[in-house]
């Protein structure tokens, strides 16, 4: 079994109940093994020689009511690597754990408080775990940036002491994801990459063009320069042709398709109306 040797935060938002995993590591698609969450019950970080059944477990027994220390006494109990193991644990609450096994290769280590735990082996030393924490103690960002930002912190000091490979994030809320179907608000992960964390930054703002829903202050009604500017963009695409200066009908079920391709459908708005972002990057990209 290959350890999972990685750092990694948990952590909780306070104004809006979100729960997440930010995690990076020298091991391929730490994404598909460390983070687990549930929205309105719990995440868990597991890594270390990790142990995939303590993510389901974790969450069963929160939903269950059973506290954090009580888990972990389960899994000290029922698991005969447990010194090899290490987890970070927040429950719904903010309640906090961080358990380092005895046996995990140092630099090894991990502190909690309240909404977070971060942890983190094979690590150049205390530094990254350190500067991962106070980026994000310290940080004002919207929470998915708030956890980005820490685990860039603890990149920039050293990271994973063997270098760089994958990085993931996982942000759950109650009827946060595509459609309002699922939890899955953000899940984005770097499998192979020469600067995982980076690149897991840029996914962030890819994230945030594609299935943010439009804010107020960018709602425009489609007339005059507007409508001008939709129809040049449309026109050049292929989507619309004609020397009409009328948004009409065909105008808006052409913008419409156009939105589709491009994977802009979640920032669409009734007919007459557009996202000043939809807008700007349409211009910018066809």
């Amino acid at each position: 079994m290959k350890a999972v040797s990685t750092f990694s935060i948990v952590a909780r938002d306070p104004a809006s109940g979100d729960l997440g995993v930010a995690t990076a590591s020298k091991f391929l698609a730490v994404g598909a093994v460390v983070p687990v969450a549930q929205a309105g019950v719990g995440a868990i970080a597991t890594q270390s020689y990790a142990n995939t059944s303590f993510g389901p477990r974790t969450l069963a027994a929160l939903a269950h009511g059973i506290p954090l220390q009580l888990i972990h006494q389960a899994f000290a109990q029922t698991d005969a690597q447990h010194a090899l193991r290490q987890y970070g644990l927040v429950d719904k609450d903010g309640h906090s754990l961080s358990f380092t096994g005895a046996e995990c290769h140092p630099w090894a280590g991990g502190v909690s408080g309240d909404n977070y735990a971060a942890q983190g082996n094979l690590l150049v030393g205390p530094e990254v775990i350190d500067q991962l924490v106070t980026a994000f103690v310290a940080g004002r960002q919207d929470f998915p940036e708030r956890l980005l930002a820490a685990l860039s912190a603890g990149d920039a000091a050293g990271g994973d002491k063997r270098g760089r490979q994958s990085a993931a994030l996982l942000v759950v809320r109650q009827a946060g994801g595509y459609g309002g179907l699922n939890d899955r608000y953000i899940d984005l992960r770097v499998d192979d990459h020469p600067d995982p964390v980076a690149e897991l930054g840029r996914l962030l703002k890819l994230h945030r063009l594609y299935f943010e829903p439009p804010r107020p202050e960018n709602r425009l009604p489609i007339t005059g320069e507007v409508a001008s500017r939709l129809r040049a963009v449309l026109l050049r695409a292929g989507y619309l042709t004609g020397t009409s200066s009328d948004w009409d009908e065909a105008a808006d079920q052409a913008l419409r398709h156009l939105a589709g391709v491009e994977n802009l459908e979640e920032r669409l708005l009734e007919p007459g109306w557009v996202d000043r972002v939809v807008l700007e990057h349409l211009e910018a990209n066809t």
